[in-house]
């Protein structure tokens, strides 16, 4: 019992950045509970301080959506910004590829992940989007690229 908590609490202190809720619009009417919508969301890096990332993605309404139920679309898009200074001496001591998000879109077998990407020849950090589900994962995904300390 003990070795199950400790397992949990490490990997809650290595969990991915949590979203932050900027807004949503709704796309589609549901006479019971809530309507479909897209909501956009931004996250920290939680490697590189300065980088903000922005995703947006199809929440479904519903009775089912409303309960937590549904599951959500796989499309999903993503812009990351600077937003402060970045150590740049950090930056190719950092792991690449690296989950820096991931939320699921569904109750149990679909997660929506944001993969951090560190282009050492370009000087870029590249962050992919992209849903994956246990058995069958999505090939939509979209991608932001920041470029660090251009000479």
């Amino acid at each position: 019992m003990t070795r199950a908590i400790l397992t949990l609490l490490a990997l809650l202190v290595a969990a991915p950045a949590l979203a932050e809720d900027i807004g949503s619009v709704g796309y589609r009417f549901k006479w019971v509970g809530p309507n479909d919508r897209i909501a956009v969301e931004a996250f920290d890096d939680p490697d590189v301080a300065g980088v903000t990332c922005y995703i947006s993605r199809a929440r479904i309404g519903g009775i089912k959506g409303a309960l937590g139920l549904a599951e959500d679309p796989s499309d999903a898009s993503i812009a990351c910004r600077q937003v402060g200074p970045i150590d740049l001496a950090k930056l190719d001591k950092i792991k690449s590829p690296h989950e820096v998000f991931s939320e699921r879109a569904s109750l149990i077998f679909k997660t929506t992940q944001v993969v951090r990407f560190w282009d050492a020849k370009r000087r870029v950090l590249v962050y992919l989007s992209y849903t994956d589900r246990i058995i069958e994962g999505s090939p939509k995904n979209s991608i932001s690229v920041v470029p660090v300390g251009l000479k």
